[in-house]
This record gives C-alpha cells, sequence and structure tokens, in this order.
C-alpha cells in the first residue's frame, strides 16, 4: 500500500503526516507537490494541515485549484480514498469533495490546543477501530475551523452517517463549552455520501507518536489500516 501526501506552497504538517505513516506505521509514502499531475500510483491521498498559499482570500481556495487537485478529485470520484486534516479539510470543502464549509473560529481568534472528540459514525474508513463512546484527545491548531452547513445538508449529514466526530468534553459529553470554534452541532469531521473522503479540523498525526504523550490519533490511522488492507 502507498500513501500520497500533498504538498502545496505553505504546507506545515506535511512532513508530520509523512513521519507518522513513514516511521511509526511503516508505510510506503510520496510526496506529491501541488503542480504534479501524477499521483505515482498511490492508494490513499492526504491533504495534509498548513496554510496552503498563505491562506489568502479564503483558507483552501487557492490549493483547490492547483493542478494536482484535478487528479485528487479525479481519484475520489473514481472511489479512491482521500483525506484531508485541517487546511486539508478546508480545501476538499472548496473542491466540493466533502459538503459544507469552514468559517473564522467564532472568537475571531486562532485555536492552538489539545481537545476531545467523539465518533458519531463507527463504521467509516477512518473510526472503525476508535473505542466505542471513548472521547479522543486530538490537537486542533485553525483560525478557520467552524465548520457550517445548512438545514438541509445538516439533514442528510445525519441521515448518511457522514458525520465522522464531534467536539466534546472529557467524559464524552458534546456541550456547548466543548465546542473550540463555533462549529454547528460540534461537528468536527464529515465525510462524502459515498464515504471515500474524509475531512477534520484536528490534527491525528500530532497524537500519533508516544515521544509526545499522547497516541489516541493512532485510532484513526489504524482504522485507515484496519480498512484498506483488509
Amino acid at each position: 500500500m502507498k500513501f500520497g501526501v500533498v504538498v502545496f506552497p505553505g504546507s506545515n504538517c506535511d512532513a508530520d503526516m509523512i513521519y507518522v505513516l513513514e516511521k511509526i506505521l511503516h508505510k510506503k509514502v510520496v510526496s506529491l507537490w501541488h503542480k504534479d499531475t501524477d499521483l505515482q500510483g498511490c492508494d490513499f491521498i492526504v491533504l495534509p494541515g498548513g496554510f496552503s498559499f498563505g491562506d489568502y482570500l479564503r483558507s483552501g481556495a487557492i490549493a483547490r485549484f492547483s493542478p494536482i487537485m484535478e487528479k485528487v478529485i479525479s481519484f475520489a470520484e473514481n472511489g479512491g480514498n482521500v483525506m484531508g486534516i485541517c487546511n486539508g479539510f478546508q480545501i476538499l470543502c472548496e473542491a466540493g469533495l466533502v459538503p459544507g464549509v469552514l468559517l473564522h473560529n467564532d472568537n475571531q481568534k486562532f485555536n492552538c490546543k489539545n481537545v476531545y472528540v467523539i465518533p458519531e459514525n463507527y463504521n467509516t474508513t477512518v473510526t472503525n477501530a476508535c473505542p466505542v463512546q471513548q472521547p479522543l484527545e486530538i490537537p486542533i491548531a485553525h483560525g478557520e475551523g467552524r465548520y457550517f452547513a445548512d438545514e438541509n445538508t445538516l439533514k442528510d449529514l445525519k441521515a448518511n452517517g457522514q458525520i465522522l466526530f464531534r467536539y466534546c468534553d472529557a467524559e464524552g459529553k458534546i456541550t456547548p463549552l466543548a465546542n473550540p470554534n463555533g462549529s454547528v452541532e460540534n461537528i468536527a469531521g464529515v465525510c462524502n455520501a459515498r464515504k471515500n473522503v474524509f475531512g477534520m479540523m484536528p490534527h491525528p498525526e500530532r497524537a500519533a507518536d508516544i515521544n509526545l504523550g499522547n497516541t489516541d490519533g493512532m485510532y484513526v490511522f489504524n482504522s485507515i489500516l484496519k480498512t484498506v488492507l483488509a
């Protein structure tokens, strides 16, 4: 199995992602420059966090038109697995690969801290190995992480099991106080209706090394491996 990590001008979590995939999971990984037009036979594509194109105009709005995104979109439309984290999630939204948008945090500040999330659906590629009803402590680092979707879209997300994670407290309770950015209904991650494109704001790659004192993000990576290597 081969992972591809897309690198845009301003990406700053690509090395972290490559480290986890290559050094901890021992999988083959290639770095894909945003101007590339070849996914090099990758089986799983990751759009990492960072500040693609300096977050000018709107986060992810410029990166969405990078040459490689045409191939990523085609890959996803043909059933390929794609995951976007933080800025990668923003790019997925801008590209229309997952529903909804990501707006400025309600406090208009950059939030960088550990938060808790709890899976909403345990039958997806990125959640199937997560312990049921156990909150995961995973860091966030974003200024535009407030997920929003209209009522009809939210209705569809719930009906189709497309909500991946919701922000919660340490006990797993989904409350307004546990919401770090004002996301509608505490939503921290969603997927497309086909369930092969996944976006989340928290950074599991920053919670996957025992040296960091937190490995809750490994549940996400183990879920991926459990599915794609089955």
